[in-house]
């Protein structure tokens, strides 16, 4: 299986960090004396600008969960259709060609989903099999990645793409001044992503030298589902951010990852690129502790945190896209996708370039 390219959109709203927390005092109407918290709490993300759904000015005029969602269905169908058409580009494909899509999301619901009305909007075909996927959150990028490589096993001959789109913004709780919420407005961003994979025989039949995905690893932490997520409400989505997240990162990602790649009779210094999902500073710092990594090993991951924030799900892509746009490792060399996401989990990919 084949990963051919990585498309992304992200939305035309762009602001920097400083004006994004001015704003926001405002909106949610932090009383003095937690204004310079806030502030110090959002320069401690480490995130320079994001990408907004919405103009900042917008947000005030949400003032229910339906209103959030329907501008979430709104963005999501452009930006959607933006990174799809971007990915299906640099593959050299066409919307015909698409046999299967998966598309993963935790901050906005449809029904019929996504990959519906992408159909409609795109002309994609109307026998294309479509698996949406809601609330692996962060994980989900790579882990969606996984799932269609389990499909195309059986499927050799086929065109997947995933499709991820998060607009993190569009959860804004008015009502919450809790310190994971003040971290979440300071760190979270917007935007899509895409994916184009292709089977072992359709990629032969291309002549593609794509990197191919060796193989997969999923794992659940027992008794760790407080940690992150959503508390869902009339009100929407409000975060769940527990200090406990790196420490997890910190123990667990080290010694699985490792033993992962024992049974490929490697070790994480065998690996030439690490795509590592940029959950924040204190996130991105364990996973590095824990692979024993440097600050070069995971210096796109700390890229797109700062140029983007943390785009849940659709962050993990943007690195990868960064991967190939740039710093692409020389064919033969080892690579491995790594995420961590709410259950508490991790998902980790092994491909050969």
């Amino acid at each position: 299986m084949r990963i051919v390219s990585v498309g992304r959109a992200l939305p035309e709203h762009r602001y920097e960090q400083a004006e994004i927390t001015a704003q926001l005092q405002s909106l949610l109407d932090v009383p003095d004396e937690l204004r310079r918290r806030v502030d110090v709490l959002h320069e401690r993300v480490r995130v320079g600008h994001r990408h907004l759904a919405l103009p900042l000015e917008a947000y005030s005029d949400l003032a229910t969960f339906g209103q959030a969602n329907n501008a979430w269905i709104r963005c999501a169908i452009d930006l959607g259709e933006r990174a799809v058409n971007d990915a299906l580009d640099r593959a050299g494909l066409g919307v015909k060609d698409v046999d299967i899509m998966f598309d993963v999301t935790v901050t906005g619901l449809a029904s019929p989903a996504l990959d519906a009305r992408l159909v409609n909007r795109m002309g994609l075909r109307t026998d294309m099999k479509r698996v949406p996927i809601f609330g692996l959150g962060c994980v989900a990028g790579v882990a969606g990645i996984s799932r269609a490589v389990d499909y195309l096993k059986g499927h050799p001959n086929e065109v997947a793409v995933l499709l991820s789109v998060e607009l993190c913004s569009l959860n804004l709780q008015r009502g919450d001044l809790s310190t994971a919420a003040m971290i979440s407005t300071g760190l979270f961003g917007d935007g899509a992503a895409a994916v184009v994979l292709v089977g072992e025989e359709r990629a032969r039949a291309m002549g593609l030298e794509a990197p191919a995905v060796r193989t997969t690893r999923s794992v659940f932490y027992p008794d760790t589902e407080d940690i992150m997520g959503w508390d869902i409400s009339e009100n929407g989505f409000r975060i769940v951010l527990s200090e406990g997240v790196p420490r997890v990162a910190r123990e667990n990602l080290g010694p699985d990852v490792t033993a992962f790649l024992a049974e490929h009779d490697l070790t994480p210094r065998d690996v030439a690129s690490w795509v590592c999902h940029p959950g924040g500073p204190k996130v991105l710092e364990a996973m590095r502790d824990s692979l024993e990594l440097t600050d070069d090993d995971v210096a796109l991951s700390w890229k797109v945190l700062a140029e983007q924030g943390n785009l849940s799900s659709t962050s993990v892509l943007m690195v990868l896209r960064e991967v190939f746009d740039g710093r692409r490792p020389e064919p033969g060399d080892v690579g491995m996708l790594v995420a961590m996401g709410p259950g508490f989990c991790s998902e980790m990919i092994l491909v050969d370039w």
